[in-house]
This record gives C-alpha cells, structure tokens and sequence, in this order.
C-alpha cells in the first residue's frame, strides 16, 4: 500500500455574527483541509489556517509522502518535520503537518476497520464534555451571558467555559463570572478563557484573584503563551490553575511548559501541535508529571484521544456551528448527550466531509 495522491484545499466560513473575545474580533474562519488517498481509500485531516497552510501542504509536504507507506505515520512524521527545518518549527507548517498526519490516521482506521479510539488503544465509553461560548458582542449584558450558559446546563453540561479578558474595569468583568455562577448554581464547574488578555503577570493575577471567590476550575492563557516566565509567575501565584497550550506545538514546546510550570493544565490541539501523532508524545509527556490534558476544540477528533489517555480530562464542546463553524462541513458531527460524547465507532475518525457544503465555502480546488 502506498500513498498515491496528497491533495489540499482552503476553505472560508463566514460566522453566523461577528463576536469577540479579550483581543480580538472575529467574523469568520479559514480552514485547510487535506485528503489522503490510497487504494481507493481517502483519509480526511484538517485544521485552522487558510491559503498559507494548504499552500505548505502542498510545496513540502506533499512530495514527502507521496509514494510512501501510510501506515509508516512515525517514519513520516520525523520526516516531514526534519525536511522543513528552514520553512518553519511551528505555525503555518505545524499546522499543515497536523492535517496531514490526522488524515494518515484516518486512512490507517479505514484501512483496517477500526475506529480511531480503538487503533489508539482506548474504550468506547462517553467522555465528559464541557460547554464552551460564553463570548463578547455588542450589547451582550452579563444578565445575557447568565442565560447562555445556563442553557448549557439545561442541556446536561457539568461543566462550562467563558471568555473573559477584554474589559478594561476588573468590576464589569467580575460582575461577568458572577452572574455566570449565580446562574449554574456551586455544582457546575466554570472554567474561563483569557486568551492572553493581559500584558503581564501582575496584571493577570490581579484578575484571576478577583475571580477566585466564583471557584474557577482553570484560567485559561492569561498571557501571551511565548512568554513562560510570566506564565509561570502567574500560576505560582494565583489558586486557580493555570491551562495553556491550544497554539504550542511539538513535544519539545509542551515540555518548555512544563519545565518552567508555567501552566497545570496542558491543552494541546492535535490540528495545531503536529497531529494525532505528536498528540500522544505529548500526553505521555504529561502523564510522566501526573499533568491532566484537556485538548482544544475539534470535539469529533479529540472525542477519540481523550478516551485513549488516561490522563486526558475534558473535551471542548460547541453546542452549535455559530464560533466553530468547521462543523457545517461535515455530515454527522458528534452530538453531546447530558454533556458526555460518545466518539463514533466507524472506522477512522468518524468525520465526513459534506462535498456541497466544501464547494459553497472553498476559495480554491483539490491539488
């Protein structure tokens, strides 16, 4: 079995409202998808990035694999990432790399008959979700923020995640966590997302110490994630814990984290860090820490490697295509039951791309 065609393809899709969180606004995401195929079998990867991702796709990696054996995916890997030494260690290229590898895992459970969960060694069993929104707009009164999340807890969810960072007063966005936790009641965990909203550490722990009161599960990025140190004085300070990682990349960018303790909580993207493969090193490296994982969006993907590591947590949830709007994609996304995904049992990934719904959103073809 070789790898006969690697092809790329970018994609754009508009968000239903244009909504914000503590740096930034956003009315849209790219996407780059990457299809594999073999013998007549496709495998599916994908991530976030646009034109810049599927463009390295195809002028590194693509002549990498071609001709290859798919199921060499470690061979590959350490391949891929020592042929574009000069083009990049993390970014566009890491991101390109993850597509890829996530679609020769797939193509690796088609080709086999097994399930993604299963051909990682893990269970069928449903994996604890939380709720994730909780995001600025215009208008938008903690009272509405209140109601939000608390339809998320009528729908199952124990546990919810909100944006916070992008108001300039500590009062209106206490006031925020507070009426989220009045409204989901002391049983419900809260997480909340600062996605690196604050300049310094002693900025960000004077925040994160207003929110103490509300018992915060984590704070998420407090501050930008290149800076380790202030990270780590962050988390050395505060009783919340520190989670980071989402944009990290590679075995060796997590293990900087953890050396440092610049976070308790590692939330690695395996869309972002280097694939499905470089996700397990990762986990693993955090196992030998007793460190919990809890990965970063992409639900229908992590559902399946949350139920392989032992030491993974939680898996992040939209309840809807409104913020990640990858979803309007595919066919049969994953559906949260009383806030548990149960990772689907066809062979691979389980995710199919919707080809109509591919044509309405592409800005260019497969090659």
């Amino acid at each position: 079995m070789k790898i006969a065609r690697v092809e790329s393809r970018a994609v754009f899709v508009p968000l239903d409202g244009a909504v914000a969180f503590s740096t930034r606004e956003i009315s849209g995401r790219w996407y780059t998808l990457v299809r594999v195929l073999v013998d007549g079998l496709e495998g599916i990867g994908f991530c976030l990035g646009g034109p810049v991702v599927s463009t390295a796709v195809r002028t590194w990696l693509k002549p990498i694999l071609e001709g290859q054996d798919p199921f060499a995916t470690e061979w590959l890997w350490d391949r891929m990432y020592r042929q574009t030494l000069l083009e990049g260690r993390r970014g566009a290229v890491l991101r390109a790399m993850s597509a890829v590898d996530i679609a020769l895992w797939d193509l690796k459970g088609k080709a086999t008959g097994l399930p993604l969960y299963r051909l990682l060694g893990g269970n069928r069993s449903p994996v604890p979700a939380y709720a994730s929104g909780g995001y600025y707009a215009e208008g938008k009164t903690p009272a509405d923020l209140a109601e939000e999340v608390a339809g998320y807890v009528a729908q199952g969810f124990r546990a919810v995640k909100i944006k916070v960072g992008r108001e300039k007063d500590i009062k209106h966005e206490v006031a925020r966590v507070a009426a989220v936790r009045e409204a989901i009641g002391s049983d419900v965990q809260l997480f909340l997302d600062a996605n690196n909203a604050w300049p310094d550490a002693p900025t960000a722990i004077r925040y994160i110490r207003a929110f103490e009161p509300y018992n915060i599960g984590w704070i998420e990025e407090p501050v930008m994630p290149d800076n380790l140190v202030q990270s780590a004085a962050v988390a050395a300070s505060v009783s919340v814990p520190v989670a980071t990682g989402e944009i990290e990349a590679t075995r060796w960018g997590f293990r900087a984290i953890i050396e440092v303790r610049a976070a308790q909580i590692l939330q690695p993207d395996a869309a972002v860090c280097g694939g499905i493969t470089e996700w397990l090193r990762i986990a693993a490296l955090a196992s030998a820490y007793d460190l919990p994982v809890a990965p970063h969006w992409f639900s229908d993907l992590h559902c399946h490697l949350v139920a392989a590591a032992p030491n993974a947590t939680w898996v992040e949830y939209f309840t809807d295509t409104s913020i990640l709007n990858i979803w309007k994609l595919v066919r049969e996304p994953v559906v949260a039951r009383e806030g548990m995904l149960l990772p689907p049992d066809r062979p691979g990934h389980g995710i199919e791309l919707d080809p109509n719904a591919v044509e309405r959103f592409a800005r260019e073809g497969w090659a």
